[in-house]
């Protein structure tokens, strides 16, 4: 794909540093890239759409917008308001702060701007990178393979309705072992709520820890980026259960 329009976004908002690290890997994929982010950050917003009350955007320097909604709303309107002329070729969604594996996919609003490209027919991947230390996060391994994963990507057929997930491991560039293609794993989250007393005494609910029950299973996301691996992930965007189709059927036949 010769210097291909790019959108980049995040749900970490705009001012977040793996964007950064998103829009320099973008650039040294092409000269025409347009970055469109959350004014803030909207983690766990999944595929929501400001549908109550106005949008409005703001202009970050030159083909830079944040926006005052979701995710979703960003490539909205970068695909059908604010980029002009050409069509958008790619959109590049992260670098997330944090891992988006396992049921993850479903409350990801990193993931949900790519389903959003993708219902536009639109090639779109998503990048997360996995960090458990209390450290500044390093952005040093999705910098040093990301353009190579996005032009492999991009240049093989690329199925409809598909978007490419994307998870980096909690390790340095050069300690990384390569590239796995895997299944979405399985991790439940909420299992861990933890209730206390504000100052003025009443409760509230944090939601805690992800609970891992893939994690060594061969073959899901989770295994390999707890193994040292990148995580490279199909997702399809059609969650039709196939097999249960006649099953439904003739039950409801009775």
């Amino acid at each position: 794909m010769p210097d291909p329009r790019i959108l980049v976004t995040n749900d970490d908002g705009i001012e977040a540093p793996g964007i950064e690290a998103l829009e320099e890997i973008a650039h040294r994929i092409s000269d025409d890239v347009w970055t469109i982010a959350p004014d803030l950050n909207n983690s766990g917003a999944a595929h929501s759409l400001t549908l109550r009350r106005p949008l409005r955007y703001r202009h970050r320097g030159e083909q830079r917008f944040s926006v005052d909604g979701t995710p979703t709303d960003c490539v909205l309107l970068g695909l059908q308001h604010l980029i002009p002329g050409k069509p958008v070729d790619l959109v590049l969604s992260g670098v997330n702060h944090g891992s988006n594996i396992g049921e993850d996919v479903t409350y990801s609003g990193t993931i949900a701007a790519a389903m959003e490209a993708t219902l536009f027919k639109t090639r779109a991947i998503a990048f997360s990178q996995v960090w458990r230390r209390q450290e500044e996060i390093d952005w040093s391994l999705a910098l040093a393979h990301a353009p190579d994963l996005i032009s492999r990507l991009t240049a093989m057929p690329w199925p409809d309705d598909v978007l490419i997930n994307i998870n980096f491991p909690d390790c340095a560039a050069s300690e990384v072992k390569g590239v796995k293609v895997a299944e979405q794993g399985k991790r439940k989250l909420g299992d861990e709520l933890i209730e206390r007393l504000d100052p003025r005494g009443v409760p509230y609910v944090w939601i805690g820890l992800q609970r891992e029950d893939d994690a060594w299973r061969d073959g899901t996301d989770i295994a390999a980026v707890n193994e040292g691996w990148i995580s490279v992930t199909p997702i399809h965007l059609n969650m039709t259960h196939y097999p249960s189709l006649q099953v439904v059927e003739k039950a409801l036949r009775g």
